[in-house]
């Protein structure tokens, strides 16, 4: 297919959930993964994610997170999805934001009080 900007990908992935749930978490973890998609787009599929695969969705927020090329709200709102499928992930996630010199204080301090809190479960 050919896609005119990230958006079309997301769409495309929004309305093959109907038809077939299982190719629409493979197209939306390909988006959350790419580091070619613009943040809030990647962000955006991750969030369709649970619903669909919820491993897969640890997977994409996960790697939203972590990634330190993406915006620091936009990691920290990843990593704020990710306690409810896999605490694990989610300390891993929370770590490489708090552990990140390159991030806000106010995102790094979030991230850690969000650890506390997974971890506290």
């Amino acid at each position: 297919m050919d896609y005119d900007c990230d958006e079309d990908r997301l769409t495309t992935a929004e309305q093959l959930a109907a038809h077939d749930p299982r190719a629409a978490a493979q197209a939306c973890l390909a988006i959350a993964c790419d580091d070619g998609v613009g943040d809030e787009v990647r962000l955006s599929a991750a969030e369709l994610l649970p619903a669909l695969d919820p491993r897969a969705g640890a997977q994409a927020c996960l790697a939203i997170a972590a990634d330190d090329g993406v915006g620091d709200e936009v990691r920290l709102s990843a990593a704020e999805l990710l306690p409810a499928l896999d605490p694990r992930a989610a300390a891993q996630a929370c770590l490489a934001i708090a552990d990140d010199d390159g991030v806000g204080d106010e995102v790094r301090l979030s991230a850690a009080e969000l650890l506390s809190a997974a971890v506290d479960r």
